[in-house]
């Protein structure tokens, strides 16, 4: 199912304002990278789910914490900049890649030794 070109621009534009509100807002822990790799509204335009990642993965749950500490100003501020009615209410999820890709590589190591 594809998505709608108003789901898109709004998935795009909530990525490019919540990547300014990080670098101008928010105080991530010290030598940490958060990155946003996607937003997801819904169709009715309630609801964003943004994936974070985060590096190092000692700092993920740190930062998640965080966000989800500091969820209201981010909302507020995300409500500030965009001009629709209603402003979807957002939640941050970690991303799993780079977790689920070192237990592939993991099991593909230990495959090798058994050889």
């Amino acid at each position: 199912m594809t998505e709608s070109f108003r789901i898109k621009k709004v998935n795009n534009l909530i990525w490019e304002l919540m990547g300014q509100i990080f670098q101008r807002e928010c105080q991530f822990p010290a030598n940490s990278l958060v990155t946003i790799l996607g937003v997801e509204t819904s169709k009715d335009l309630l609801y964003s789910k943004i994936t974070v990642s985060v590096f190092p993965a000692e700092k993920r749950e740190i930062t998640l914490d965080y966000l989800n500490k500091n969820i209201y100003d981010l909302q507020q501020f995300l409500n500030k900049k965009l001009n629709m009615r209603p402003v979807p209410k957002i939640r941050f999820v970690l991303d799993a890649t780079e977790e689920e890709a070192a237990k592939i590589e993991k099991l593909l190591e230990k495959l090798k030794e058994e050889k």
